[in-house]
C-alpha cells in the first residue's frame, strides 16, 4: 500500500472583517502572537480573536476610504529560531494582497510574536506602515546577529509598549526603535505607563493611538498632535512618548 503524502501545511488570510469595500484602496493584515518555539497548528479562532477587536474599529474607521482588513493565519505557533515561520508566512501575506487587490498600500499590524513579524516583513515593496504592539524580542546575544532594521526605511513605524510588561521586555523595543531611527527618521514609540502585556488597562487610548497612525498612514489622513510630535522629534523622545490617558476623546488638533 502506498505511503500517504504528508499534506504541505500553507498560511491563509482569513475573511475580511465587516463587509468588504466594493474597491479596495488600502489593506490591514493583522498578525496574532505565538510562541518562540512550537510545531503545533495555531487554533484559528483563538488566533482571530486577539486581533479582532482591533481589526474591526479599524474596518470601520477606514470603511469610507476602502479598507479591508484581514488576519493572518499561521502555518506553525511557532517562531522557531532561524525558520522565522511567522515573518515568513506574515511576507506572503503581504504577497496574496497584491495577488487580490493590486497596488494598494498595506500596514502591517503585529501583536506580541505577531509584531516581530510585522517588523520582518515590513520590507516588502507593498508595505507602507508598520504598527507593531507589545512586541516579543530575543534577548540580545552577541553570538546571535541583531533584529534586522534596515528593511524598515521609507516605511512609518510605530511601536507601543506597556512599561510594567512582564512577558516582553519594553527595553528591547526602545533599542529596536534606536536602531531603526538611525535608518529611518519616520519611527516613533509610545510607552503605556503602568499597563501590562495585553495593555487592558488603557485600551480605548491604545485603539484610538492604532486608528490614529493607520489611517494616517494609509490614507493620508492628519495624525494627531502626539504621533506628529513623536515623529518629529529626536531620539530618546519620541521613543519614549507617553500615551496620555484619555487619548482619543479628541484625535485632531
Amino acid at each position: 500500500m502506498a505511503q500517504q503524502a504528508t499534506p504541505v501545511r500553507t498560511a491563509r488570510l482569513g475573511r475580511a472583517l465587516g463587509p468588504e469595500p466594493t474597491a479596495v484602496s488600502g489593506v490591514v493584515l493583522l498578525l496574532p502572537g505565538g510562541e518562540a518555539t512550537s510545531d503545533r497548528r495555531p487554533s484559528p479562532m483563538m488566533a482571530a480573536a486577539s486581533v479582532r477587536g482591533l481589526g474591526r474599529r479599524l474596518t470601520r474607521a477606514g470603511r469610507a476610504e476602502g479598507l479591508a482588513a484581514h488576519v493572518v493565519h499561521y502555518r506553525y505557533r511557532g517562531w522557531n529560531g532561524t525558520e522565522a515561520h511567522l515573518a515568513r508566512d506574515a511576507d506572503w501575506a503581504v504577497a496574496e494582497v497584491v495577488r487580490r487587490y493590486g497596488d494598494v498600500p498595506v500596514c502591517l499590524v503585529g501583536i506580541d510574536m505577531g509584531a516581530r513579524a510585522a517588523l520582518h516583513a515590513g520590507g516588502h515593496e507593498a508595505v507602507n506602515s508598520v504598527l507593531a504592539i507589545a512586541p516579543w524580542l530575543p534577548e540580545e546575544d552577541v553570538a546571535a546577529p541583531p533584529e534586522p532594521v534596515k528593511q524598515l526605511a521609507g516605511r512609518r513605524v510605530l511601536l507601543v509598549h506597556g512599561t510594567n510588561d512582564e512577558r516582553t521586555d519594553p527595553e528591547l523595543s526602545f533599542r529596536l526603535a534606536a536602531r531603526a531611527k538611525k535608518a529611518n527618521r519616520d519611527v516613533c514609540r509610545f510607552e503605556v505607563h503602568s499597563d501590562k502585556h495585553a495593555l487592558r488597562q488603557h485600551r480605548e487610548e491604545v485603539l484610538a493611538l492604532a486608528e490614529d497612525f493607520v489611517m494616517g498612514s494609509l490614507f493620508g489622513r492628519a495624525f494627531s498632535r502626539p504621533v506628529e510630535d513623536a515623529l518629529a522629534a529626536p531620539p530618546p523622545l519620541g521613543l519614549r512618548m507617553p500615551l496620555a490617558a484619555g487619548f482619543g476623546r479628541s484625535l485632531r488638533r
